[in-house]
Formats: structure tokens, sequence, C-alpha cells
């Protein structure tokens, strides 16, 4: 059988059009945090979506080294109270005023999110992979995540601070899961300010051997 070495039949025009709507798409992403959203429910069907996009990252041997645990309603508020009592301590040495005032922030700072997501790496224990593979399949999973997020209007943040670590792993992982922490995604103003972050110029980041 011959394979016919043809280039695609895609007009030049539509291929360029595309390429700049993904481009658009991977440029404008970037984190929104809980503080900045505004309450408002993501529909199943679109929630749904963004997860099987998560599930389509690239990943070594085909391990899917990820789960995901979806916090919605109730578990808003718990996680805000647990973050509180988690910080409580760190906090002493202000006044009582302000220590108030900083555990208050913090109790109320999840609730205006759509859900949260528990990032959860999971070890194959029959195929001995490094594990920064697995965290790297993991981490473009959160990145198909966030993408399609963008996409929608949706604003997204990932959180890898010891308080979220330590809440997903409450909810019985298994000895070969390990907790990567939380993802909250969320509706966000129209007015947000689009951010002004640089990116370093390729000719300082790219070598090219010819």
């Amino acid at each position: 059988m011959k394979i016919k070495n043809k280039y695609s039949k895609i007009k030049p025009s539509n291929s360029l059009y595309k390429l700049k709507k993904v481009s658009k798409n991977i440029r404008e992403r970037r984190s929104i945090y809980a503080n900045q959203f505004i309450k408002g429910e993501i529909p199943e069907l679109l929630l749904e979506e963004i997860l099987i996009n998560a599930t389509w990252a690239p990943n070594h041997k085909m391990t899917e080294p990820w789960k995901f645990i979806i916090f919605r309603g109730k578990y808003l508020r718990k996680y805000g109270e647990y973050m509180a009592d988690y910080y409580k301590d760190f906090y002493s040495e202000l006044s009582l005023e302000d220590q108030k005032d900083k555990l208050s922030y913090l109790e109320n700072y999840p609730l205006n999110a759509a859900c949260m997501i528990g990032v959860i790496l999971v070890k194959n224990t029959k195929i001995a992979l490094p594990e920064w593979e697995e965290i790297a399949a993991v981490s473009s999973a959160v990145q198909n995540i966030a993408l399609t997020c963008t996409a929608h209007k949706i604003g997204s943040y990932w959180s890898t601070k010891g308080v979220a670590i330590d809440y997903v792993a409450k909810f019985g992982l298994s000895e070969n899961e390990k907790s990567l922490g939380l993802l909250y995604l969320g509706y966000y103003p129209e007015a947000l300010k689009p951010s002004t972050k640089k990116r370093t110029p390729l000719s300082k980041k790219v070598v090219y051997l010819d």
C-alpha cells in the first residue's frame, strides 16, 4: 500500500484563522483568583466537557495518572472554614480585630467559585514510570481544563498551597494517590482588566540547530 504524501486540503486562510484562534486562547489564559469571581453555576454539560478535555492530555504509556474530585455547594463553605482553622495560629500575633478580618476573608474566599476541583496524581502500580512524568501528565490535564475554561470565559486558578493539598488528601486517597491541590473555577466580571504580564522573547529561550 502506497501512502500519498499530500498536504491537507485545508486552505491556507482557514489554517491561519484556526492558528490565530488557538493562539488567542492560549495567550489569554491566566490565573483568576477566587476573590475576583462572581457567583454563577457552570452548566453540567459544559463541566463534563471541561473534564473530558482534561482526560485527553498526553501521558506516557496511557497510564492516565489523574483523578478529580468536584467540590460544590456546601463544600465551598466547608473548605473556607477549613482554611480559617488551618491558618488560625499563623495570624496569632495580629490584633484580635485583624485576626478576625483575616479568618473571615479565608472563610468567604471560595464562596463565589462555581466549583473547586481536587487534583489527584494516581501512580500506576504496574508500570514503573518516573513520578515527574506522571506529574507532567496531570499538569497537562490541568492545562487542558484551563484552556477550555478560557474558551468559555470561565476563570481558573490552581492552588498548590499546603492547605489545598491537605484538604484534598482528607477524601480517602489510596496509597498510590497523591493530592496536588485544588483548581478553582468560576465566572469573572467582564470589566476585569486583562493581565499585563509579559513573556520573555523567544531569542532568549530558544536555540535553533540546523
